[in-house]
């Protein structure tokens, strides 16, 4: 029982500095090591996918929101980026939640590889990634199919919108730094579609107390303090990055959680 508290806590120490650094409020961080987790625990075993993604989905709304509303980033927010696609993704969201509930533990696992593997070589492959561009405007195609593809595939497999927003940005030619400041705000309305269907999809099907329907209350609660620890001590220590070098640190860490979730 120690060690998974230490290991919840350290993870979500790496969610708040990955929140900052890349725009992860928790998703892709929460889900590998809470999932393997939960798969030790016998009464929640067979649903410890689905009580992964659920309780990911809660931290993405402390820590996306607490992002978002930091006065210190706040006047980088462009309206025309957040409105647009903010509607297109919360669509979206409700439809990857409905569709979440109705597959099994197995085939959103293998879901969750494929996509991390496509994500990992559209980044690699695409000229505008590592080196950037010019800025220009999303096309209204990107934000309407583009934003519900983000928000269903995000809400399915409780990863938040950071890991598509944050690439599609990039390939627009925004910088790393203002890509991560929009992908924050875009992952909340992924997160309260996928916490709202979890809760009512899991309502008792795990017979022990501490849990709303899928979502662990003692995982989110450490998830939340530690996660704010590592906001604030980032916020504050961490160095600025080149570009560059954020781009290609963003794709390291998909990496690392791909082969975490292998493992």
């Amino acid at each position: 029982m120690v060690n998974n508290i230490a290991i919840i806590a350290i993870v979500g120490g790496l969610t708040g500095v990955t929140t900052v650094l890349f725009g992860f409020s928790g998703g892709f961080v929460v889900v590998p090591f809470v999932y393997q987790l939960f798969l030790r625990q016998p009464v929640v075993a067979n649903h410890a996918l689905h009580s992964a993604v659920a309780t990911s989905a809660a931290v993405m709304i402390f820590n996306a929101g607490w992002a978002t509303y930091n006065p210190q980033r706040r006047p980088n927010l462009s309206a025309n980026i957040l409105f647009p696609l903010t509607l297109f993704i919360g669509l979206g969201a409700v439809m990857g939640s409905l569709l979440a509930g109705q597959l099994s533990e197995a085939v959103i696992r293998l879901l969750f590889i494929f996509y991390m593997l496509v994500t990992i070589v559209d980044c690699l492959v695409s000229r505008h990634f590592l080196k950037g561009s010019e800025a220009r405007p999303l096309s209204a195609l990107t934000t309407t199919v583009g934003g519900a593809a983000i928000g269903t595939v995000a809400a399915l497999l409780g990863v938040g919108g950071s890991v598509m927003t944050l690439p599609l940005l990039r390939k627009h030619g925004f910088s790393m730094k203002d890509c991560i400041t929009h992908a924050n705000p875009l992952s909340l309305p992924v997160a309260l579609c996928a916490i709202i269907t979890y809760t009512i999809n899991g309502w008792v099907k795990i017979p022990v107390s501490g849990f709303l329907g899928y979502i662990s209350l003692t995982t989110l609660a450490i998830l939340i303090v530690t996660g704010g620890v590592g906001i604030s001590i980032s916020q504050r220590y961490l160095p600025k990055i080149a570009d560059g070098w954020h781009a290609r640190l963003y794709v390291l860490l998909l990496i690392a959680v791909l082969v975490a979730m292998f493992i």
